[in-house]
């Protein structure tokens, strides 16, 4: 039996047909060729990145906290600075009570000023001392130099005398010049012996003038000691008096303050702490990434309280050795139940431009670092033009099955 040319198409074909004919127009294709493209472009560029990068979500904010503690004992006068406030160095933080140590500088410089007193009458009893010594040294001398000159002399009278002896016996000389000669021998005699007594006590002067000068130069390093503890006294006093001023030792912000206003504080309390506003990272990798990181490697580092806005960065070093082996209670694997946990090793990262002023980044905030471990990259445009070309190819795929289902329906 022969079908009827004007019997009408199942309706299933005819819907099919016209579905077919929609997906195969240019305004679907094209446009979702785009889409594909875009798409393609970005699961690319997330599958290059895998390939070239490291990364991790186990990172954080890193900076010094500087505690700031009092040197001295005393009662708080005036707080001069509020919670998370940003301090420059040498700011005035907080003031003690200055009296007791202004007292206490007045006192040890008044003792350092008798003491300086005192310090120069020994002084001067020791260059009268010393002028003693030489004054006596000189008397010696001279003393010996008259006891020299009265034995040369009772020398010459002795052999006068003996000679005139040897002429009284010959009758050459009359008994009145004998005599002379006797008279003028115990002269001599007699002076010898006075020069000598004479010499003998201008020694001792000498000796007792060494033994005084030897006491006075002992008063004098005792005197020396004295007035360099007095002016101790005083560098220490002023010193503690300085310590009444809290300065800020360096830039930061203000955190954790525990000081107010007629609070005594203690040496050594903390009051307050200041994080300094040069920050870094410290990432958490997993052993089994750290193959191919080395220090000076680039790294893109996301910022969750910034919503995800990234800044460039490098690696600046490698811990030698996992958390876990640093922990206060590092893991004891001597004891027969051993577990392989992969470790986590804590990488720095320094930023290599600078945080936005306008916004607070401290310690403890999340980070997601990316580290370019391998210096082989795909630039942009050459994933753009894989993302296109594999769109085109879906395209052209895809129209091409379109056109075989409609052939064959």
């Amino acid at each position: 039996m022969s079908e009827n040319p004007n019997q009408p198409a199942p309706p299933a074909a005819s819907g099919n047909g016209h579905r077919l004919a929609k997906l195969n127009s240019p305004l679907f294709i094209w446009p979702a060729a785009v889409v594909l493209a875009a798409l393609l472009f970005v699961g690319l560029g997330y599958f290059f990145d895998a390939l070239t990068h490291e990364s991790t979500d186990d990172a954080f904010i890193a900076g010094h906290v500087v505690s700031i503690a009092p040197r001295i004992d005393g009662q708080v006068s005036a707080v001069h600075v509020l919670d998370n406030q940003l301090v420059r160095s040498n700011d005035l933080l907080v003031e003690i009570d200055p009296s007791d140590y202004a007292i206490t500088v007045a006192q040890k410089q008044a003792a350092a000023a008798s003491q300086d007193a005192n310090v120069k009458t020994i002084f001067a009893a020791d260059d009268l001392m010393r002028k003693k010594v030489t004054t006596a040294e000189d008397s010696a001398r001279q003393a010996q130099a008259d006891m020299d000159a009265s034995a040369a002399s009772a020398k010459l009278t002795a052999t006068n005398f003996e000679r005139a002896k040897s002429l009284l016996a010959d009758k050459t000389i009359s008994q009145q010049e004998f005599d002379a000669a006797q008279a003028a021998n115990n002269s001599a005699q007699a002076n010898l012996v006075s020069a000598q007594e004479n010499a003998a006590v201008q020694t001792s002067k000498v000796d007792e003038a060494h033994s005084q000068l030897t006491a006075a130069e002992a008063e004098v390093g005792l005197a020396k000691s004295q007035w360099e503890e007095a002016q101790t006294n005083v560098a220490s006093a002023q010193l503690n008096l300085s310590y009444t001023k809290i300065f800020a030792p360096c830039d930061g912000r203000i955190t954790r303050k525990q000081v107010e206003g007629g609070d005594y504080l203690q040496t050594g309390q903390t009051i307050l702490s200041i994080v300094p506003v040069e920050v870094w990272v410290v990432a958490n990798f997993k052993e089994s990434q750290l193959k191919k990181m080395q220090p000076g490697q680039l790294a893109l580092v996301e910022i969750d309280a910034l919503g995800g806005r990234k800044f460039r960065a490098h690696v600046d070093s490698v811990q030698a050795g996992s958390g876990a082996a640093f922990s206060l209670l590092p893991p004891e694997n001597a004891t027969g139940n051993f577990v392989k946990v992969i470790q986590r090793v804590p990488v720095k990262i320094i930023f290599d431009e600078p945080l936005p002023a306008d916004h607070t980044i401290g310690p403890g905030l999340s980070v997601t670092p990316s580290v370019q471990v391998s210096s082989f990259r795909v630039p942009d445009f050459v994933t753009a033009i894989i993302a296109i070309i594999l769109a085109i190819a879906a395209a052209i795929g895809f129209q091409f099955i379109l056109n075989r289902n409609k052939n064959t329906i």
